[in-house]
């Protein structure tokens, strides 16, 4: 087999360069994902054998980030938009508007961390199976778009309980499969690197979301108009979120033509998967959703409704500066080690969020802890999983992991809303505080063959 698999993994249909030698391995991919593109004089084509190609080519292949993964960054950063906008007022309108206490706003965020665990894995073997990770993707996105339409219909909770689990079913067909498309394009030895481009894209709208949100509120202060102009917004930028997937994003086949497999369930089944099942399921239970940090810090320092979008704007753009940066400090020293100092962030976040506080600074310190979590983690845990799982099962391994989080991060919503509303929230911040220091140990424990890097 030719080829040096200077772009391992990645296949695009059509390459008529790849007959010779694995597709997988096409040195070329990276730079012209659209294989019917006509050759121009002089430069290098899909049909040229990696020996032909100059050092300097080699080069700018082995360095660039391949055309698909900033595609479905952009895809993400507008479907970040739409989606942030409408979490960054949530929480306000279901207490504030609704009138409902932390208990139901609890079970709500529950169910926006946790329902996707019923369909992440269907989603991952589809993928897997059919190889059309794009598509199903698609299909994920379209549902999301579908329920933020929704919510320029509904009033009362029950029927905004029940928008919100349609947007979080969709979220979990697409989740699986746009890791999976992301990883097969890149190289194994940049995996941390090109998720945290992605991760950086994407979180450049959950940047501009509440931002968007802010500015809404605060030129409509009162009553429900605000909201429900975020509720336009949101679903106007779904849309063209699908439309940006549909017309950028390449069709990439998740596997080598070689392996026969796909979606086998036993991958998902070996001892280092099971080890990472139970270190995602320990720590999520004891990471407090974003919503409730925010509430917390609004109720403590009597935040205006206008400025309750601009929390959020904090923890991402801390996530934004450190996602990259992050992403390739884990391809350097071991992607399990980043993971698990993400959390010990996480634990600094708790610690920090126990003080008496009330400065600019303290929420400046816990928001910039936040956003060095969701770098340290989110960016890092498809890497991770992608490194762990069998290549013809890793969408279905990426979306297994993921289950295990969602599910856990339902029961933390879940416990942590029960306790504040009946013993206040310092009782319930300790109590997760407790229960990540031993999540912490075990963890550290369980991925102890994963925090030196190169190891698989």
């Amino acid at each position: 087999m030719g080829g040096d698999g200077l772009v391992a993994g990645f296949h695009h249909v059509g390459c008529t360069g790849c007959t010779d030698y694995e597709a997988a391995e096409c040195p070329l991919a990276a730079l012209a994902p659209d294989g019917d593109q006509p050759a121009q004089a002089g430069r290098p084509t899909h049909n040229d054998k990696p020996e032909t190609l100059g050092p300097r080519t080699r080069a700018r292949i082995k360095t660039r980030v391949p055309a698909a993964i900033v595609a479905f960054g952009f895809v993400s950063l507008l479907t970040d938009l739409s989606t942030e906008a409408v979490n960054a007022v949530i929480p306000l309108y279901v207490t504030a508007v609704l009138g409902m206490g932390p208990l139901a706003y609890g079970f709500l965020d529950g169910i926006y961390q946790g329902v996707s665990a019923a369909v992440r894995i269907l989603g991952g073997w589809w993928s897997d199976v059919s190889r059309r990770p794009k598509w199903v993707s698609f299909l994920g996105y379209g549902i999301s778009a579908l329920s933020k339409v929704g919510l320029l219909f509904v009033s009362g909770f029950p029927a905004l309980m029940a928008i919100v689990t349609v947007d979080r079913l969709g979220k979990g067909v697409r989740t699986g499969p746009r890791d999976a498309l992301i990883a097969t394009a890149s190289r194994p030895a940049q995996l941390g690197r090109d998720f945290g481009v992605h991760r950086a894209l994407d979180t450049v709208g959950a940047l501009l979301g509440p931002l968007t949100a802010f500015g809404v509120l605060a030129a409509i202060p009162w009553g429900a108009g605000g909201y429900h102009t975020v509720f336009v917004i949101s679903a106007a930028v779904a849309a063209l979120g699908l439309v940006v997937l549909v017309a950028t994003v390449p069709d990439l086949r998740s596997a080598p033509r070689k392996l026969k497999k796909f979606g086998n369930w036993k991958d998902l089944r070996t001892r280092p998967m099971l080890r990472l099942y139970v270190v995602a399921g320990l720590l999520g239970v004891a990471t407090i959703g974003d919503g409730f940090i925010y509430l917390t810090l609004s109720q403590r320092e009597s935040l205006a409704a206008q400025y309750f979008p601009l929390l959020f704007v904090g923890t991402n753009a801390a996530f934004l500066a450190l996602s990259i940066p992050l992403g390739k400090l884990a391809d350097w020293i071991g992607r399990g080690t980043v993971f698990v100092g993400g959390h010990v962030a996480l634990l600094a976040m708790y610690l920090l969020m126990l003080q008496p506080g009330g400065s600019v600074v303290w929420i400046a310190g816990v928001l910039l802890l936040s956003g060095v979590f969701y770098a340290a983690t989110d960016v890092v845990i498809a890497a991770l999983t992608s490194q762990i799982v069998a290549e013809q099962s890793r969408a279905s391994g990426i979306s297994a992991a993921q289950t295990v989080t969602a599910l856990a991060r339902f029961v933390s919503s879940v416990g942590f809303g029960f306790l504040w509303q009946i013993y206040g929230s310092g009782v319930a911040v300790m109590t997760s505080t407790a229960l990540l220091v031993v999540a912490i140990g075990v963890g550290t424990t369980l991925l102890r063959p994963w925090l030196r890097v190169g190891v698989v």
